[in-house]
């Protein structure tokens, strides 16, 4: 059996000086050929290093199961979800007896954070596997149509918390009625979820998935916490992790997946320290695990509903009936791009109008042409990004000049690209295509001139629109519903509120005291991700300043 190989840095071998350290408080086991170390779909509490002998990385179950990759010595084993008690999206079997080391899972996430050469090497590695896993396809499976607004969540929501899967499509596959007639599914009880080949999840929703995947941990709903952070996009994670390393009892809950809006950027290339560049997903995956450190878990997905006053704390209730209680709450909800307002889109937004570029979306479009509305950064990246792989990319905006709102790094990159049209003064007026998108008509807003744009994908990123709903009537918002704080909120106190608070609103505070607004949802942010995580962390220093007025 031949031992994979490593284009991609994912699979290091360690030092004799690495294997040292992590051997310190380890267990060193000899190996049986066949021997399963983990299989797919259990949690496992140990890091494996493969000392001598060889070992399998395998998929699927009984004649199904299939090998992945192959390591041998000096090879680590496991991939994101270890670090984040996921269950493993696929099982390792001994090929070669020989011998391992078993590492305790909670030492190994204090050498991650603590060692910075181990740890990044590690990290890295683990980073690039989930990448491999959800470009090969591997993890659970989802069976469903295309065409289905049940199964487009569930790949959403996949996608969006980076959770290695495959569609089997109802539409497409070949397998997919051998599979619905093993697992005794009709086609009504579709979309399904099939974990570990055999157990299956008839159209779950998406907190029985996050259940089954680890993503959501039960919360102590009467412990009074320092501060709850709802929404864990930069801005929220930047406030978690500020936070609870100060000292502070923190919770940190999102509707969706931790990252927000920046989660779905292929490549962020101006963010500091990373001079190549960073996927939103990764600088995400990064903050979830920094965070676990100091001791919290982000949830999801908890969709807030309500803020409200209750004997001098703040009360959160969230979609799922739990109330969570705080001395301070930090708004981080962020905003979502806005819906394309034209004839037809309502029947391809199940289908082939995405509100994100990520390799999800992407993988649907390979080698065809697609097409992306919007003048700003988040538009110019999923063009380039998309450009990877589709053999034209129809880049279109309002105005008549692409640096108006977008980097100059950007329009750069957007203006050299061989595969990237720019169509300036452009705008969508209708879809057409009988189940999936064919074209867009297209009209000049200068002439009104118009023409048919081929397109077997439409990629949405215009303006924004803030999650404050459940804030309507609670703290101040402004005519376009982002939060208000600093100057701008001290206008809209009330008296009962600030009877004990012997000063107006802090720069992030809302009109309500140890309230405090982060990030794109507050009136008047730079929509910028170096911008939101310094918000998070300049936050944390008011919070303290209003906890200890109120000592």
């Amino acid at each position: 059996m031949t031992e994979t190989p490593d284009p991609d840095g994912a699979f290091p071998k360690l030092t004799d000086e690495q294997i040292r350290t992590l051997a310190e408080g380890a267990e060193r086991r000899p190996t049986q050929r066949g021997e399963v170390l983990y299989a797919q779909g259990e949690r496992t509490s140990e890091f494996f290093v493969v000392l001598s002998g060889m070992v399998a990385v395998v998929e699927g179950t009984g004649d199904e199961e299939k090998v992945v990759r192959v390591h041998g010595p000096r090879r680590f084993l496991g991939e994101l979800g270890l670090l984040e008690d996921q269950p493993a999206f696929v099982g390792v079997v001994v090929a070669e007896p020989g011998e391992v080391l078993a590492v305790p899972v909670d030492a190994l996430r204090r050498l991650v954070l603590g060692d910075p050469v181990l740890g990044d090497l590690i990290l890295r590695a683990y980073l690039v596997r989930r990448s491999l896993l959800i470009g090969l396809g591997n993890g659970f499976r989802i069976i469903g149509s295309c065409y289905s607004p049940d199964t487009k969540r569930l790949l959403e929501f996949a996608a969006r918390n980076r959770l290695p899967h495959r569609l089997v499509d109802l539409e497409k596959d070949r397998q997919a009625e051998t599979l619905l007639r093993r697992f005794g599914v009709t086609t009504e009880d579709t979309p399904v979820v099939v974990l570990r080949g055999t157990e299956v999840l008839r159209n779950p929703g998406n907190a029985e998935l996050a259940r089954r995947m680890g993503l959501r941990q039960p919360e102590a709903e009467h412990r009074l916490r320092d501060l709850i952070v709802v929404g864990a996009g930069p801005a929220g994670l930047a406030a978690v992790v500020y936070g609870a390393s100060e000292g502070l009892t923190v919770s940190a809950l999102d509707a969706m997946a931790p990252g927000g809006q920046a989660g779905t950027t292929s490549r962020i290339e101006n963010y500091l320290g990373f001079p190549s560049g960073v996927s939103g997903a990764e600088l995400a995956e990064r903050s979830v695990i920094q965070a676990d450190k100091f001791g919290v878990r982000v949830a999801v997905p908890a969709e807030a509903l309500s803020l409200k006053s209750r004997g001098g704390y703040y009360v959160v209730g969230f979609d799922d009936g739990i109330e969570i209680v705080s001395r301070t709450v930090m708004i981080a909800t962020g905003a979502r791009y806005r819906r394309l307002a034209v004839p037809g889109i309502k029947k391809f937004e199940a289908t082939n109008v995405y509100y994100a570029a990520t390799v999800h979306e992407a993988r649907g479009c390979r080698a065809a042409p697609v097409a992306v509305v919007g003048g700003g950064n988040s538009a110019g990246q999923a063009a380039v990004f998309l450009a990877e792989g589709s053999p034209k990319v129809y880049l279109l905006m309002r105005g008549g000049d692409l640096a108006e709102n977008m980097s100059r790094y950007l329009v750069d990159q957007v203006e050299r690209h061989p595969r990237i049209e720019v169509l300036l003064h452009s705008e969508v007026r209708e879809l057409a295509g009988d189940d999936v998108l064919e074209s867009l008509v297209v009209e000049d807003n200068r002439t009104r001139e118009r023409r048919f744009v081929e397109a077997r994908a439409l990629f949405v990123f215009i303006g924004a629109s803030p999650h404050t709903d459940w804030l309507s009537g609670v703290v101040a918002l402004d005519e376009d519903g982002f939060v208000l704080t600093g100057a701008e909120a001290d206008p809209f106190r009330t008296d009962d509120a600030w009877r004990s608070v012997a000063r107006p609103p802090l720069a992030l505070e809302t009109n309500r005291p140890g309230v405090f607004a982060i990030g794109d949802v507050r009136h008047g942010s730079v929509k910028r991700v170096a911008s939101a995580v310094g918000e998070g962390a300049m936050a944390i220093r008011l919070v303290h300043e209003h906890l200890y007025s109120e000592a």
